[in-house]
């Protein structure tokens, strides 16, 4: 219960802190995704935390009708090792979304979904639904997990690691959480995007 309270207050405030740091750059930010392409400036993105779908925030990096045209690509799909798409020139990313990418700028307004309660600040990464489908019987755990806006799994590896191994990294988080291990998974995850900002 402790811990419980203690992450959740840690949510807040760093939540509150990073909002009230970025407040400047997001005016920019936004302009920017404007001025490049039509759409909005936020996406809200289905994702599984805590065993609902909720709605996780970012920049819009990519063209409105992306989702439209995944279909299309698929055969150009680097990942063929569980339900992840990827592909190194998506076109559907626009200029100003691949800057934002590149220094993982598109992820800071999921601050807003932990001033929410919907992710915590450290948590397993948050998943697509039909990725659900694809979890094995020993890792169906991480569905009832809050997820979070950085983790084990995205300081070893991010997206490059294989799915399975993704997933016994946020496993391994599950059963060993604690402020210890949150705390030295934020300071290396400021150590990564400080000094290798696509790494994270």
């Amino acid at each position: 219960m402790f811990y419980k309270i203690t992450k959740r207050i840690i949510d807040i405030v760093g939540a509150l802190i990073g909002l009230i740091i970025l407040a400047p750059f997001t005016i920019f930010i936004a302009l920017a995704i404007k001025i490049d392409s039509r759409g909005s400036v936020f996406v809200k993105l289905d994702r599984v935390s805590k065993g609902n779908i909720i709605k996780l925030y970012k920049f819009r990096s990519m063209v409105i009708d992306a989702e439209e045209k995944k279909g299309d690509l698929l055969i150009l799909n680097e990942r063929q090792d569980g339900p992840f798409f990827k592909i190194k020139n998506d076109s559907r990313i626009t200029k100003v979304g691949k800057f934002l990418r590149k220094f993982r700028l598109d992820e800071f307004p999921q601050l807003m979904n932990v001033l929410k309660g919907d992710i915590s600040l450290v948590g397993p990464r948050p998943h697509e639904p039909e990725e659900m489908f694809f979890y094995p019987q020993e890792h169906r755990e991480l569905f009832l997990a809050k997820t979070g806006m950085t983790g084990i799994s995205q300081t070893n590896g991010a997206s490059g690691l294989p799915f399975l191994k993704e997933l016994e990294f946020d496993t391994y988080y599950l059963k060993n959480q604690s402020l210890w291990l949150d705390i030295k998974i934020l300071f290396k995850t400021f150590i990564i995007f400080f000094t290798d900002p696509t790494g994270v």
